[in-house]
C-alpha cells in the first residue's frame, strides 16, 4: 500500500488508470461470474429434473402399454371368445362337464403360454357354486369358501365377492415357483400380484357371473423399471393407489409401506400426474419425483439423494468457480497490459488538460472526475443486462380451465382462479361443448398446421360476439376442443348457432369437417364438469353416428351403463366366412355386424373392443395363411385402425383391405400350391380315422374345397378323395396283417362309419374281403398257430 501511495505521489494518472483497469476487471469479472453461477446451475437442476420426469413418464407410458393393456386385452380375448361362459352353477353340474372345463383349462393355459412373460396363471371362479377353474390348480371345489394353503392366497375371490367395482389388483404376494415343490434356492419363491375382473362387461364384482383372476408376474414391472431407469433403479419404487410396494428391486418391500411413507402420503395426495420436489429425511436432502398411470390408479417414484440427483450440477459449478478464479488472473494481467499501453495517450491528454487550469489541484480533481465517470458509466451498462420474467397468462388459464373441467377446484377455489384470471363467468346457465377435429383429413395437414387451426378456431370463438352470453376455449390432451358456454338464457338454439359457427368456419377456411358433442345444461359454475363429462361421453359414440356432425342424443347416456353383448355366434360366423376366403359372406356378416354395434344398446368402449378383435381375428388369419406383405399392398392393420375417423370408414377399410387380401393370395396361389398340397397330405395321414372330406380338410389348410380338388389333381395327378381312399386301403390293410382288431375296430380306425361299406372298398381294392384275405394270408404261412381274434375276423 506504501508503494501504491507513493506511486500516486509521483504518477497520479499511472496509478489510478492501473487501479481502475483492475477494478474494473475485477467487478465485471465477478460480476458476470456470479451471474451465470446463480442462473446456470438452478436452470441446469431444471432441466435434470425434467429429464428425470421425462424418462418416469416414458417409464410410466412402458407399464400401461406392455402390462395394463396386455392384461386388459386378455381379459378381452377370454370374454369374447365365450369358452369360459359355461352356466355351471352347482357342483353337479360341473361333473357332468368334464370335457367342458377341461376346452376351458386349456383355452386358460394357451393364454398363459401366449404371455409367458408377464402372467404366471389365470383362474375362472363361479360365485354361484364356488368352483373354480385355473390354469395352473385344475378344478377346485368351495376356492373361496375357506383359506385353503395349496391355492396360495385366493384373497382377491372375497374382495371381488363383496365389491361394488368391476376390477381390482391385488397388493404383491409371494408364491414358489413351482407349487408342487418345496421351496429352495432351486424353487425361489415368485412374487406375483392378481388383476380380478368380473363377468359381463360392466357388472360389479358382487352381481357378476363369473371372476377372473390374472396372475400377473412382478418380475414384468421390475424388468421394465430397470431397464428404462437403470441408474435410478435401486431408488425407484411402483405403488398402489394405497401407497403399498407392487415393484422394486429390494423385493423385502413388496407389499408393504415404503420407509419414506410420509412423502408417499403428498405424493398420492396430489392431483397432479408428475411432480418433483426437494424434501429432507433425517439430516440429508433428497429429490423425490412421482408420475401417476392414468390406467389403474398406480404411482411410479423414486428418491434420490440431491448429491447424486444434481451430481452433474455440482461438477458444473466447480468448473464455474475455476473458470471465474482463471478469469480474475488474466483479468488482471490484461490490466497491466491495457495501463502500459494506455498510459502514453493518457499522459499527454493530462498534459493538454492540465494547460486548460490555473491551479494544478482543480486539473488533478477533473482527471479523477473523468475517469469515475467512464467507471459509472460501464457499471449502468452492466446493471442494464438484468432478465425480468413475465407470467404467462395462456398457459395459467388453460391449466384453470382445465381443472375445472375434471372437478379439480373447492367452490371458493374456483372463484378465486377465475377471479385472478378475469374470466366472466357469472351466467345463469352453462353447457358444454367437445369438438372433435381429429379425422384422416386434419391429420394430413402436419402438426404444425394442425396446431395452427385449434388455435385460430379457439379464438374465433372467445372473438364471438353473443348477446348475453361468454365463450371460453381450451384445447384437451387429447387434440380435441372444449368450449363452455356461459349464458342468461339457456336454450340449444345458442348452441345451434355456435356450432354453425365453428362448421362453417372450419369448412371455409380449411376445407375440413369437425365433430360437436352437447353437454347437459347446468346452473352452477362448480357443476361445469357434469356437462362436459356427458359431451366427452357423447362425443364416442359420434364414431358410430357419422351421418351428422353433432351428437346430441341424451339417450345414449343409458348405454354406458349397459351389461349387454353381442350373441356368442357373431363373431365365430365372422370368422368362418374369412376363413372361407368368402368375399359376400365377409361383407354381409360386417354390415350385419356394424348394424347391431350401432342400432344395438351396446356401450361405446364395447363397440370398439368388439371393432379391435375384427382386427385381431383378421390379423392371425394373416399369419395362419403365411401371407407376405410385397410391392404396394402393405397391411399395417393397427396403425391404419387408429386413422379411421367413424364406423363407415371403418367399414369400408376393412372389406376393401380383405377383398385386395383375398385378390393377392390368390394370385399367389400357384406358388404354394406344393406347400399345400404336402399340408393335405400330412393331415390326411395323421387323421385317417376323422372327417377328412374335402370341405373339412380345406378349411383346415384355408384353401376352397373348389380350388383344393383342382390344385391337388394338377399336382399329384390322382383325384382327392381316390388319395383319401388309397391311404385308408393301406392302412386298412396294414391292421389286417398285424393287429388282432376285429373288422368293426379296424372299419372305424380307418374312417368307416359301417363295416359293410368298408368290406366293399377293401374287396375293391385288393380283390377279397378281409376274412378272405387273412385266410389266404395263414394258408401262405402255414404252420403257424393264429389267434383267436384274428380268428374272429
Amino acid at each position: 500500500m506504501n508503494a501504491l501511495r507513493a506511486m500516486r505521489r509521483s504518477k497520479p494518472v499511472l496509478a489510478n488508470l492501473a487501479i481502475s483497469y483492475v477494478t474494473i476487471v475485477v467487478v465485471i469479472v465477478l460480476l458476470l461470474c456470479s451471474i451465470l453461477y446463480l442462473v446456470v446451475p438452478p436452470n441446469y437442476e431444471e432441466q435434470i429434473r425434467a429429464n428425470n420426469t421425462m424418462v418416469m413418464d416414458k417409464a410410466a407410458q412402458r407399464i400401461e402399454s406392455d402390462v395394463v393393456e396386455r392384461i386388459n386385452q386378455i381379459y378381452l380375448d377370454l370374454t369374447l371368445e365365450r369358452k369360459s361362459e359355461v352356466e355351471l352353477h352347482t357342483r353337479d353340474a360341473f361333473e357332468g362337464e368334464r370335457s367342458s372345463i377341461i376346452d376351458i383349462q386349456n383355452l386358460l393355459k394357451r393364454e398363459v403360454i401366449q404371455h409367458k412373460d408377464l402372467v404366471h396363471a389365470i383362474h375362472l371362479f363361479y360365485p354361484k357354486s364356488g368352483v373354480m377353474i385355473s390354469s395352473l390348480y385344475g378344478l377346485q371345489y368351495e376356492a373361496g369358501a375357506k383359506e385353503d394353503t395349496s391355492l396360495h392366497k385366493m384373497d382377491w375371490i372375497d374382495a371381488m365377492r363383496t365389491s361394488k367395482q368391476t376390477f381390482l389388483w391385488t397388493a404383491p404376494r409371494l408364491v414358489p415357483k413351482d407349487i408342487y415343490a418345496s421351496v429352495s434356492g432351486s424353487n425361489a419363491m415368485l412374487p406375483l400380484m392378481t388383476y380380478a375382473r368380473s363377468y359381463p362387461f360392466n357388472a360389479p364384482g358382487k352381481d357378476s357371473d363369473i371372476l377372473i383372476g390374472i396372475d400377473m408376474k412382478e418380475a414384468a414391472l421390475s424388468a421394465i423399471i430397470g431397464q428404462m431407469m437403470p441408474s435410478d433403479y435401486p431408488n425407484t419404487y411402483l405403488i398402489d393407489a394405497s401407497g403399498v410396494v407392487i415393484a422394486a428391486a429390494d423385493k423385502t418391500l413388496l407389499g408393504n409401506r415404503p420407509p419414506q411413507a410420509p412423502y408417499i402420503d403428498d405424493l398420492l395426495a396430489s392431483d397432479a400426474e408428475a411432480q418433483s420436489f426437494g424434501t429432507d429425511i433425517g439430516r440429508t436432502g433428497y429429490v423425490v419425483s412421482g408420475n401417476k398411470l392414468d390406467a389403474n390408479g398406480w404411482s411410479l417414484y423414486n428418491v434420490i439423494p440431491e448429491r447424486h440427483f444434481y451430481q452433474k450440477s455440482i461438477l458444473l459449478q466447480q468448473i464455474m468457480l475455476a473458470i471465474c478464479g482463471l478469469a480474475v488472473v488474466v483479468g488482471l494481467v490484461l490490466s497491466g497490459i491495457f495501463t502500459a499501453v494506455s498510459y502514453q495517450p493518457i499522459k499527454r491528454l493530462v498534459g493538454r488538460i492540465k494547460g486548460l487550469f490555473d491551479h494544478p489541484a482543480e486539473a488533478k480533481h477533473n482527471e479523477f472526475k473523468l475517469i469515475d465517470t467512464a467507471i459509472h458509466q460501464l457499471s449502468s451498462k452492466v446493471n442494464s443486462l438484468e432478465e425480468t420474467l413475465q407470467a404467462n397468462k395462456p398457459v395459467i388459464k388453460h391449466n384453470v380451465v382445465l381443472n375445472m373441467l375434471h372437478d379439480r377446484y373447492g367452490a371458493d377455489e374456483l372463484d378465486e382462479q377465475l377471479a385472478l384470471l378475469d374470466l366472466p363467468l357469472a351466467f345463469a346457465g352453462y353447457c358444454c361443448l367437445v369438438i372433435d377435429p381429429v379425422n384422416p383429413s386434419f391429420k394430413a395437414l402436419g402438426p404444425k398446421t394442425s396446431q395452427y387451426v385449434i388455435y385460430k378456431l379457439i379464438n374465433q370463438l372467445e372473438a364471438a360476439v353473443l348477446e348475453d352470453a361468454c365463450l371460453i376455449a381450451e384445447e384437451l390432451p387429447d387434440r380435441r376442443i372444449a368450449v363452455i358456454v356461459g349464458t342468461n338464457r339457456a336454450d340449444d338454439a345458442m348452441l345451434d348457432a355456435i356450432s354453425d359457427l365453428v362448421l362453417t368456419e372450419v369448412r371455409m377456411e380449411f376445407s375440413l369437417d369437425v365433430r360437436i358433442a352437447y353437454g347437459l345444461w347446468v346452473q352452477g359454475r362448480a357443476d361445469v364438469h357434469r356437462s362436459f363429462d356427458a359431451a366427452q361421453t357423447l362425443i364416442q359414440y359420434g364414431f358410430f353416428y357419422p351421418e351428422s356432425p353433432i351428437v346430441r342424443e341424451f339417450r345414449l347416456l343409458n348405454r354406458e351403463q349397459s351389461q349387454l353383448e353381442l350373441a356368442p355366434s357373431v363373431l365365430p360366423k365372422w370368422t368362418e366366412k374369412l376363413h372361407a376366403r368368402s368375399l359376400e359372406g365377409v361383407t354381409a356378416a360386417t354390415d350385419q355386424l356394424l348394424r347391431d354395434l350401432k342400432e344395438g344398446p351396446y356401450a361405446a368402449e364395447y363397440g370398439r373392443f368388439v371393432l379391435m378383435k375384427l382386427i385381431s381375428i383378421y390379423s392371425d388369419f394373416l399369419k395362419n395363411v403365411r401371407f407376405k406383405q410385397s410391392g404396394q399392398f402393405k397391411i399395417d392393420l393397427y396403425k391404419q385402425y387408429q386413422d379411421i375417423a367413424d364406423i363407415d370408414g371403418f367399414r369400408t377399410w376393412l372389406v376393401q383391405s380383405i377383398a385386395e387380401c383375398f385378390e393377392l393370395m390368390e394370385k399367389r396361389s400357384d406358388e404354394r400350391a406344393t406347400d399345400s398340397v404336402e399340408a393335405v397330405k400330412a393331415y390326411v395321414g395323421a387323421h385317417l380315422a376323422d372327417d377328412l372330406s374335402l370341405d373339412a380338410v380345406a378349411a383346415h389348410v384355408y384353401l376352397s374345397p373348389k380350388y383344393l380338388s383342382k390344385m391337388f389333381k394338377e399336382e399329384t395327378g390322382v383325384g382327392y378323395t381316390d388319395y383319401v381312399t388309397r391311404k385308408r386301403m393301406e392302412r386298412a390293410l396294414e391292421l389286417v396283417r398285424t393287429s388282432q382288431l376285429t373288422v368293426e375296430q379296424i372299419a372305424g380306425d380307418v374312417g368307416y362309419g359301417t363295416p359293410a361299406y368298408f368290406i366293399k372298398k377293401f374287396k375293391e381294392t385288393y380283390g377279397a374281403t378281409p376274412k378272405n384275405y387273412v385266410r389266404t394270408l395263414l394258408k401262405q404261412e402255414e404252420p403257424i398257430d393264429v389267434p383267436g381274434e384274428v380268428m374272429r375276423l
